[in-house]
């Protein structure tokens, strides 16, 4: 059985988060991405409390794959140390599933 996972990071601008998607689907890491925003975001950094205005990435992959989208993540993101976190998909549609599975098959 494949595990499923989504996978979030977040960028400065549109474009970023544009490209760090294109880049992780075409190399099969990723089935696929939506960015969302602007979003506002509320955290530490540093050791001092920040509020910014960013953009979301989200990933599907599976779970096999999950390292090398994270490796490919923090590789080319434009931040030093960005956030990138994986969630289980615990509940799916088989076909979406299926979709993911197929796409980040290596060819």
């Amino acid at each position: 059985m494949t595990d499923y996972v989504q996978v979030s990071t977040a960028t400065e601008t549109r474009q970023q988060a544009i490209d760090l998607a294109g880049r992780a689907v075409q190399r099969r890491l990723a089935a696929g991405a939506q960015v969302v925003g602007p979003v506002t975001s509320v955290f530490w950094h540093l050791g001092e409390y920040g509020t910014g205005e960013e953009w979301q990435l989200l990933l599907k992959t599976t779970a096999d794959r999950y390292p090398e989208l994270e490796a490919h993540l923090l590789e080319h993101h434009p931040w030093d140390n960005p956030e990138v976190c994986a969630v289980l998909i615990v509940m799916g549609a088989e076909r979406c599933k299926q979709w993911i599975a197929d796409s980040v098959e290596p060819s």
